[in-house]
């Protein structure tokens, strides 16, 4: 596979829309969950959270993604209160502060995306694919917001599990997942104009999984949406950094600590966008921002 030219659109969101394809848009994550993978409990607090949206804003955020849940393996499911009392107050006071920032909320229930697109969200970012809450379609289509699809296999408790999945069958199963994905949001009348569709690295695909994902991420172009990639220090990455470390027991992702994968991130970020990603989900947005720079300029000499 060679880089992949990424064709142009225009991402229509609730009351906006963002173009898509000349420039890579980066998602800052704040997750404002006490029990996150990466961050958990950091951003708890509403006010700590939104200074450290508006810093991810100054850095070059294009869209702030604020979830409430975490989805890290293993993790139990909140409750529908818990995840809003996190969630809306932190969307109200960042648009308070930035009214023109573009928010995205991260969750898989209706009842909470309808509450956060009320407060001012301007996408939706279900990493179920619809397939969780079956009022979550319908509910997208009657708010008209934007819409991020990902591809889940399996729920968090699943995942340390599951089957492995031998390297062909990865690609395959994800296009026909968010193939599905599609049709459901379609028959409850979303535009297609309005989504963007998520492989799910790391979302019950077992460490080397994703690098067949990430090296043939131009086949789910095919399914004809735009591409977001979530892969900020998942630990697909540090199971590889581990490996080629001279210890003994080198090969536990949880030998490479969340501090220590940013390089890793932007070697995959810039990977995921030579392939054809029109959108990366990163914690770190500075160095991410750089990174999709120089990416987009060897994009532009195609």
């Amino acid at each position: 596979m060679g880089f992949v030219r990424r064709s142009r659109s225009r991402w229509q969101l609730r009351t906006r829309a963002l173009p898509l394809g000349e420039r890579t848009l980066v998602m800052g994550v704040l997750n404002v969950t006490p029990d996150s993978f990466s961050d958990g409990g950091t951003f708890a607090d509403s006010e700590n959270a939104v200074r450290h949206a508006l810093a991810m804003l100054d850095q070059g955020a294009d869209l702030i993604d604020i979830g409430g849940e975490s989805t890290r393996p293993g993790s139990a499911p909140t409750s529908i209160g818990q995840e809003q009392d996190r969630v809306l107050p932190v969307v109200e006071a960042l648009l308070r502060e930035r009214p023109e920032t573009v928010v995205s909320t991260d969750t898989y229930r209706a009842a909470t995306a309808r509450a956060a697109v009320g407060a001012g969200c301007e996408v939706v970012n279900d990493v179920s694919g619809l397939l969780w809450d079956q009022e979550m379609a319908q509910a997208c289509a009657e708010m008209q917001c934007g819409l991020v699809l990902m591809h889940t296999r399996g729920r968090p408790s699943e995942w340390r599990t599951q089957p492995r999945l031998a390297q062909e069958e990865v690609v395959p199963l994800v296009r026909a997942g968010l193939a599905q994905s599609l049709e459901a949001a379609a028959d409850a009348g979303v535009d297609r104009e309005r989504i963007v569709l998520d492989p799910g690295f790391g979302f019950g695909k077992a460490f080397d999984n994703n690098y067949p994902l990430l090296a043939h991420l131009d086949e789910l172009l095919l399914l004809g949406q735009p591409l977001l990639a979530g892969v900020s220090r998942k630990s697909f990455l540090a199971r590889t950094l581990a490996e080629g470390r001279a210890t003994g027991d080198s090969g536990r992702a949880g030998e490479v600590p969340i501090g220590e994968r940013g390089n890793a991130t932007l070697a995959a970020i810039t990977a995921a966008i030579l392939a054809g990603a029109s959108i990366v989900r990163v914690h770190e947005v500075r160095p991410a921002v750089e990174a999709a720079r120089i990416a987009d300029a060897i994009l532009s000499a195609l």
